[in-house]
């Protein structure tokens, strides 16, 4: 039987053939040299996503114009032939498993820092700032983009020199390209801008030049922002007249996305954003041209890609973090196996917005293995089998149990309560966060598939544990909320309660009820928009100058936006100094004093590790013991998952 036909049919992309419709869009990594040169860890990465089934892979952007065209410290440049040799290993490497490989040629414009460029002031096509990252540009000229132009047609030269089998133009996310495309951004006077048809010369240009030096069969993706989602930005409606000028140019496909950086979450999107939200954008450019179209967005089920090329929506489907969270996403589908898929749950933590953005190496909240193939690809069989006893079904002691199960030792897992996956059942019900319960069906359903033996319901004691004479014992007892030292805490009332219970569903509010919630972090703030989305009035009281800082930077946009919209009071740089049944008293800048009004107080102010004396119980009866997660160190999902990982890999 074969599994989701249309999926696993061939395309075409001119004259080029494509084993299957699943794409790999270009998503940026950090995992090249700091020089911007192919390494190995980046070439490990790819290949595990070519091995796993994905049909073209097109590679992250690559920079024309170094240092001025970068948008993060490491990415990819191929200004020079010396850069050649290690995209043709990566070429070859991918073609060994059968996946064709596009390159995408990239400028940053605007929508970088001087602390990337290296000092140098970003360039536009007019002197419009940014406002995500505050970037005042340059405007260039005349001279300056007739050799940007050059740059981009030499880049091309070279990726067909490196064997690829196409490049791709990135015109959307309001980088360079599109900045000329938008009138948000082209606010020139010649013949590089103001009307539409001179506003697309730039782009146009490049496609006419780079086919004069390519041949005209070479193939040549256009990745554009079909809708912008921002005030004087471009629209749908140009979105389709640009489409049509792209396949009358001679491209190829047409790369279909949407949003800038101030509109961010509509290009990178958070965990509340439904899935193949954005498919409608590529189903309507379908419909005005000819050429084949590719769609992206959220898209994390082969049921749901399926369906979107059946029903002729798109003719190629992108599964972006997907592919970060499963390489062998593809494979999986193919075989039947979707069930075995682990589901980017769109965090953004591990991947763009919590890592790479701040400089640092691509990794994954729910695959420890990502960025790490080439040490980890496969899962070694340990060389002495052992008894290994788990404490604590939460995120970590559940990767922990699973991967020790799979080096092939005999693994116990206790959880006190009746259903695992600790503060994931709570965290998923914050407004938009129900796909992490993907996480958890994911890692209960590896559990079964690794033969762990799971003892639910029992809360472990070191008496318990020694007897079963374990060889390791790893404890994952997870945390617990911190109850501050404010006057009024200490009381039994009712009005006091934990964020934690209001997330976990154990309390009712009313609507137009006042709620005040202490602590401005990632809990408090979900808190905050959950109790908000129910009808309550609810204000948020922070000590520090801001709010939500803990968070990474798109899911903060995001829900900074919620807060607002919903009309809560937001309070910073203020201490709470007392709680009392009709509200909480503060102290404010410049020691000034309030009183804020809630029939109910909200405590969301940290977590403590839990376990210590379980620890020392263990180690007095001369078990080894490993602590990891929240028992450890309090984190996020990421952190529990990568030392549960780690623990494990290391018995």
């Amino acid at each position: 039987m074969q599994h989701f036909p249309n999926l696993f049919s061939e395309g075409k992309i001119g004259n080029l053939v494509i084993r299957n419709r699943i794409v790999m869009p270009p998503m940026a990594t950090n995992l090249a040299n700091e020089d911007g040169s192919v390494s190995q860890r980046l070439i490990d990465y790819y290949v595990a996503r070519a091995r796993g089934g994905v049909g073209l892979i097109i590679l992250e952007n690559v920079q024309i114009d170094y240092p001025r065209g970068k948008n993060i410290v490491c990415q990819l440049r191929l200004d020079d032939d010396k850069y050649m040799t290690g995209f043709f290993e990566l070429a070859e490497a991918v073609h060994n498993y059968g996946a064709k490989i596009f390159m995408q040629i990239h400028h940053a414009g605007r929508q970088t820092t001087p602390g990337i460029t290296e000092g140098l002031q970003p360039v536009a096509p007019s002197p419009v700032p940014c406002s995500f990252l505050g970037t005042q540009p340059r405007e260039l000229t005349i001279n300056e983009i007739e050799e940007l132009i050059q740059k981009f047609v030499n880049t091309a030269v070279r990726a067909k020199g490196a064997m690829f089998d196409g490049i791709e133009l990135h015109g959307a996310h309001g980088y360079l390209i599109g900045q000329f495309m938008s009138p948000r951004t082209n606010r020139r006077v010649d013949k590089y801008g103001g009307s539409f048809e001179r506003r697309m010369r730039f782009p146009l240009e490049i496609i006419r030049r780079i086919k004069e030096a390519v041949g005209e069969d070479y193939p040549i993706s256009f990745r554009f922002s079909a809708d912008e989602f921002v005030e004087d930005g471009n629209t749908l409606e140009e979105g389709k007249q640009i489409a049509k000028m792209l396949e009358d140019a001679g491209v190829h496909v047409l790369h279909v996305s949407s949003g800038i950086y101030e509109s961010m979450p509509t290009l990178l999107e958070t965990s509340r954003f439904e899935q193949g939200w954005r498919v409608y954008l590529a189903e309507e450019i379908k419909k005005v041209v000819s050429i084949p179209v590719i769609t992206v967005g959220v898209i994390r089920e082969p049921e749901f890609a399926e369906k979107v090329i059946a029903e002729g929506r798109a003719d190629f489907v992108a599964i972006g973090r997907g592919l970060i969270a499963d390489p062998e996403w593809a494979q999986k589908a193919k075989e039947g196996r979707h069930n075995e898929i682990r589901k980017c749950i769109s965090c953004n933590i591990g991947c763009i917005g919590g890592r790479v953005f701040h400089n640092l190496r691509l990794r994954c909240t729910v695959n420890p293995v990502t960025g790490h193939e080439g040490v980890y690809s496969e899962i070694k069989q340990a060389p002495v089998k052992k008894k290994v006893v788990v404490v604590g079904g939460g995120p970590a002691g559940m990767q922990a149990a699973i991967t020790a199960a799979k080096r092939g030792h005999q693994v116990i897992l206790y959880e006190k309560r009746e259903q695992l996956g600790g503060q994931l059942g709570i965290a998923s019900a914050a407004p938009g966060k129900a796909k992490i319960n993907w996480f958890r069906d994911w890692l209960e359903a590896e559990l079964s598939r690794a033969g762990v033996e799971i003892r639910s319901g029992v809360a472990a004691d070191a008496e318990t544990i020694a007897a079963l004479s374990p060889d390791y014992v790893i404890l994952a007892t997870g945390s617990e909320p911190v109850v501050p030292r404010i006057k009024g805490t200490e009381s039994e009332s009712t009005s006091v309660v934990q964020a934690w219970d209001v997330l976990a569903g154990k309390l009712s509010f009313e609507k137009d009820e006042e709620v005040v919630v202490v602590g401005g972090g990632l809990v408090g703030c979900e808190t905050a928009h959950y109790l908000a989305e129910k009808g309550a009035k609810v204000t948020v009281v922070e000590m520090l100058p801001d709010v939500a800082i803990d968070m990474e930077p798109i899911s903060r946009f995001d829900i900074m936006q919620q807060l607002t919209r919903l009309g809560i009071t937001i309070r910073t740089s203020n201490m709470v100094t007392e709680i009392t049944p009709e509200g909480v008293s503060v102290v404010g800048k410049e020691g000034k004093q309030d009183f804020i009004r809630g029939c109910r107080v909200v405590l969301a102010i940290g977590q403590s590790p839990v376990g210590k004396e379980l620890n020392k119980a263990l180690e007095d009866k001369g078990i080894p013991v490993r602590v990891i997660g929240d028992a450890g160190n309090v984190g996020k999902i990421i952190d529990a998952v990568s030392s549960g990982f780690q623990a494990a890999w290391q018995v």
